[in-house]
């Protein structure tokens, strides 16, 4: 994968009426607040800040849509989990992912991104039954890579691959924002279903 560019193209909220059309394969990332969603987009684009991070759990509030190419879309999804937002608000949160992930006409793929240090949480279990019930494409990242001992993955790995019940064709891949370790697998990943669509 070569990004020659890579634009933040739409941000859409709660009160976005319809969802963007964008006409490319689209690619969403979705996993806890904090997890490191935004960080594993700028490793993709090979860019330190076209999405933001933060240290604060919830930060993104919105779907942001990133323009790669001109070819396919990266989608960051507001993280669940520990965002301290209203309850009412967090309904529409949650309302505005799932209208997204079951009404988008061009998704392709879902990343489900989950803390290599922990096992997964109830939220994570609930959103990767909910996007195998779709018949999504989904790979798993393992992110945080770098705080674990080499000693620790394996077996951290077997806890998420167990936990979280992955079927045989549905990708685990341990990731580190800060070593890069991962990212060429998730672009791979990518690239595997932009070639389904003959691109």
């Amino acid at each position: 994968m070569i990004i020659k560019t890579a634009v933040l193209e739409t941000v859409a909220g709660v009160t976005t009426k319809g969802l963007p059309q964008t006409g490319r394969p689209e690619f969403a990332f979705a996993g806890r607040s904090n997890v490191g969603k935004s960080s594993l987009i700028n490793s993709i684009v090979k860019r330190k800040a076209l999405a933001r991070t933060s240290g604060t759990p919830g930060k993104t509030q919105t779907m942001n849509f990133y323009n790669i190419n001109d070819e396919f879309t990266l989608v960051d999804l507001p993280g669940y989990g520990y965002a301290k937002v209203d309850l009412e608000f967090k309904k529409k949160w949650g309302r505005m992912i799932e209208k997204y992930l079951s009404g988008s006409k061009t998704l392709k793929g879902i990343i489900l991104l989950v803390d290599i240090r922990h096992r997964p949480t109830a939220d994570d279990r609930d959103m990767y039954e909910w996007i195998r019930s779709k018949n999504l494409c989904c790979a798993v990242a393992a992110t945080k890579l770098d705080k674990l001992k080499r000693s620790e993955v394996k077996k951290s790995l077997e806890l998420i691959k167990n936990d979280l019940g992955l079927r045989e064709e549905d990708r685990l891949i341990p990731f580190s924002a800060s070593t890069g370790a991962g990212r060429d697998e998730v672009c791979k990943y990518i690239d595997s279903l932009l070639e389904e669509e003959g691109l």
